[in-house]
Order: C-alpha cells, then structure tokens, then sequence
C-alpha cells in the first residue's frame, strides 16, 4: 500500500491527496481497491485518475471498498458513477462494497443506489463473490 501527498506523482500520473489512500489488490479476475478517508470536491480529481488507470489494468470485476470512507461528497458520487460507467463500456462490472453509514445513506439518498451495485453483505469476499 502507497500513501500519496497531493503534490507528489508517481509514474507521471497524479497522485491522490493524502486524506485520500488507495491501495489496489489484484487477485485472478478482479481487482479490490480500498478507498479510505473522504471522497470530496478535492480528492475527485486525482481520485478519478488514479482509478481509471486501475481500469486499464483490472479484471472482469473492481470492486471499490468503501470500508474506510468516512464520508463521501457530490464530487465522490461522480467519479463513483464516471467509473461505472467508463468500467461498462470495457466490460468490467463495478461493486461497491462496506460501505460506511453516510456513503450509503448518501447513495439511497440521491437514488445512485440504483445505478451503483452496492454490496450489503459485509465485507470485500462477499462483494467478489458475488
């Protein structure tokens, strides 16, 4: 796992600020990335790159683990949803899962819950099982 300042780049890409780590594990037909910290207006940006160069190289599944957001912002759901979506048109079926109380809240909230597949069973092997 890589902890990322918001100034510093790794292999030309932007890093994720530091509120914001995303360790990426790659296992044999899916990738799990656990987001921590908050999903804001000011990490979507670096957030947002960091995750579709995860896309070039994932499997036929990503799963985003939510476990450790501790809240999630209008900017959060849109590089939540921007993923999906970008993840569909490769082929590559997105879960969220272990979502905390207020990214959850917030997804039902606003219906992406809907659009999302959220994992309610607790836990990343679940959400891969699946």
């Amino acid at each position: 796992m890589s902890t990322m300042t918001a100034a510093s780049t790794v292999d030309g890409l932007t890093a994720v600020p530091a509120e914001v780590r995303t360790p990426a594990h790659r296992r044999p037909g899916h990738t799990i990335v656990a987001l921590h910290g908050t999903l804001d207006s000011g990490a979507a940006p670096a957030l947002r790159e960091h995750l579709l160069g995860v896309l070039r190289s994932s499997g036929r599944l990503l799963i985003l683990d939510l476990g450790e957001v501790s809240s999630c912002g209008e900017a959060g759901l849109a590089v939540l949803v921007g993923i999906q979506r970008r993840a569909a048109g490769l082929g590559i079926t997105v879960r969220l899962s272990a979502a905390n109380r207020q990214p959850t809240e917030l997804l039902h909230l606003t219906g992406l819950d809907r659009v999302l597949v959220v994992q309610t069973a607790p836990g990343v092997r679940a959400a891969a099982a699946a």
